[in-house]
């Protein structure tokens, strides 16, 4: 069987497919790639079922060695990267060929970069998901240096594009947001205030949520909230004010109240921002009243 041998992993690389949803009233998330479209992407663009096992790597940084004959595809933010010495580009099929290191660098805009082979990552799966949850430490290690990821029976069909076109978000992030479900916590104007101003990305976020620093979100009142369901894209609110962003690795619980939830498509955008990265909101339709 072919493999990808990890010579050096970079700051985090973990296997993520499309997670594992459906769990959260046995308490377990449903993790999962931070930006799914890009994983989505790298699959099709191998021949792969858009829902095959890759590697997510947050600012680049993986060398990996092929066994075997291999065609890989990274897509998501991009990343200067060579294969077997010759440079080779984002969003397009990779050909490798046996004792060829894959070497990608550290991304020129966005966070996270997929790696994916045709064939898939075909290590266990884990409560049907070979998806690697930071928060509740479920599914596969993370990538080591040494780690030996297997690649799976590869597809029947072929690829058949040469090079997708992406488009590339210029400038400031807006992610559009619906209010609730728990707005009426807050002070009359705390969604005007979520919409005004920027926010910013610390460097305390991670896969299980982003942290923003900017205008204080108040509430109406002083009584706290009994534990509930969270979701991918949940805007939580805790005491000081200040929004976390809840990305693959949420919990599937919290006590903070949601004052909007990110739409479902653009969390994947929120999966990109970068520590320092400055990001609005807008209200997904008529502004309640």
């Amino acid at each position: 069987m072919s493999a990808l041998e990890v010579l050096a992993p970079g700051p985090l690389a973990t296997v993520q497919d499309l997670g594992r949803p459906g769990l959260a009233a046995l308490g377990v998330g449903a993790s999962g790639a931070a930006d799914r479209a890009s994983l989505r992407l790298a699959n099709r663009l191998v021949g792969n079922a858009e829902d095959a096992a890759g590697v997510e790597l947050t600012f680049g940084g993986l060398r990996a060695r092929a066994t075997g004959f291999a065609t890989v595809a990274l897509t998501g933010a991009p990343c200067p990267a060579s294969a077997g010495g010759r440079a080779v580009g984002m969003n397009a099929p990779i050909p490798m060929r046996p004792g060829d290191v894959l070497v990608i660098g550290a991304p020129t805009q966005g966070a996270r970069t997929y790696l994916a082979v045709r064939g898939g990552i075909d290590v266990p799966p884990v409560l049907g998901a070979r998806s690697t949850d930071v928060l509740s430490g479920l599914g596969p290690e993370f990538v080591q240096e040494g780690t030996v990821l297997p690649i799976g029976r590869e597809p029947a069909g072929f690829p058949t594009v040469d090079q997708a076109p992406v488009r590339r978000v210029a400038g400031e992030v807006t992610l559009r947001v619906i209010p609730g479900p728990r707005a009426d916590w807050f002070a009359p104007d705390a969604l005007g205030v979520l919409c005004g101003e920027p926010y910013h990305v610390t460097s305390e976020s991670n896969r299980v949520g982003a942290r923003l620093e900017g205008p204080e979100l108040r509430r109406a009142g002083p009584a706290e909230l009994q534990p509930e369901g969270m979701v991918r894209g949940a805007l939580q609110v805790p005491p000081h004010g200040r929004p976390v962003l809840l990305l693959a690795d949420h919990p599937v619980t919290g006590g903070y109240p949601i004052i909007a939830v990110v739409v479902d498509e653009d969390v994947d955008l929120a999966a990109q921002l970068r520590p320092g990265e400055p990001v609005r909101f807008r209200i997904d339709g008529p502004r309640p009243t």
